[in-house]
């Protein structure tokens, strides 16, 4: 399949155009990222308000992003493309609670995680807004922009590099975070994301990813995300035993059950979008 995003008029414009979506629209994208960061803080005790807002700032986000593809780059903006979009963001929903869920019960089969009641379907709110705000900016930058502009030049296999490096870097920025972390999200994360957009070439399935991951991470297993959110969600528990099984402080990002789980998973969508034929050679092969 050759992505029509990537179709190869003349070479200064096949290197331009990753380069300036690369520098202007991501450095764009990532303040605006930040400053929806805020507003999430902002709201937080106000969960209805927080949703609606980062509702609307995915919306812009979105719009801006395929503006850009549009207007400035003159193209078809196909990884955003509506047909389908409800199943695929739907059954990437499914795989991250799923995923997550997986090392939950592993934890609980081996008594580390004892569920001890429930709180209220109230706890189930305050972390859509969180869920929205990473699943729809996060793609947007690491896999839309980062991973589709080294991909135009240097091919797939380097978009997946740098994406997943870059995406696990990012997380160095949250409290508790250290050195493995990055490596661990950049394996497990990195990959099973960049390989979702391969399979489709498509980002629907990415953000569906991303959103049940850290929802069911929070607001049904009252985990950390990352080392920043830990509000309770709708389970309660208690959480004992060795770090490289749990996560720690950081959250199952860290946990070798997460690495396992979610590279396996990786692995595999990147074998069936080898098989789809999406995986683009260097721009010189082309």
């Amino acid at each position: 399949m050759t992505d029509t995003s990537l179709a190869a008029p003349p070479l200064w414009q096949r290197i331009l155009h990753p380069l300036l979506r690369l520098i202007i629209l991501g450095s764009g994208l990532f303040l605006f990222m930040m400053w929806a960061e805020a507003r999430l803080q902002q709201f937080h005790d106000r969960p209805l308000i927080g949703i609606l807002v980062q509702m609307g700032l995915g919306l812009l986000v979105i719009a801006i992003y395929f503006g850009w593809g549009r207007f400035i780059e003159r193209r078809e903006v196909s990884e955003l493309s509506t047909p389908g979009m409800a199943r695929e963001w739907g059954m990437g929903l499914l795989v991250g609670v799923v995923l997550y869920s997986a090392c939950a019960v592993t934890l609980m089969l081996l008594g580390i995680y004892k569920v001890e009641g429930f709180n209220t379907a109230a706890f189930l709110l305050p972390a859509v807004a969180m869920a929205i705000k990473s699943g729809v900016f996060e793609e947007l930058i690491f896999r839309g922009v980062l991973h589709r502009s080294v991909e135009a030049i240097f091919g797939s296999w380097a978009g997946i590099v740098a994406s997943s490096l870059a995406f696990g870097l990012i997380h160095l920025l949250n409290p508790g975070a250290e050195i493995k972390s990055a490596i661990y999200i950049s394996v497990e994360a990195g990959l099973l994301l960049s390989a979702a957009y391969l399979v489709t070439r498509r980002l629907w399935i990415c953000i569906g990813f991303h959103m049940g991951w850290n929802y069911a991470q929070s607001a049904i297993y009252s985990g950390a995300v990352s080392g920043t959110v830990a509000d309770p969600g709708l389970l309660k528990a208690t959480i004992e035993g060795p770090d490289f099984l749990t996560g720690g402080s950081f959250g199952m990002e860290e946990s070798i059950f997460a690495l396992i789980y979610c590279t396996t998973a990786g692995v595999v969508l990147v074998i069936i979008a080898i098989r789809r034929g999406h995986i683009l050679p260097p721009m010189w092969n082309r």
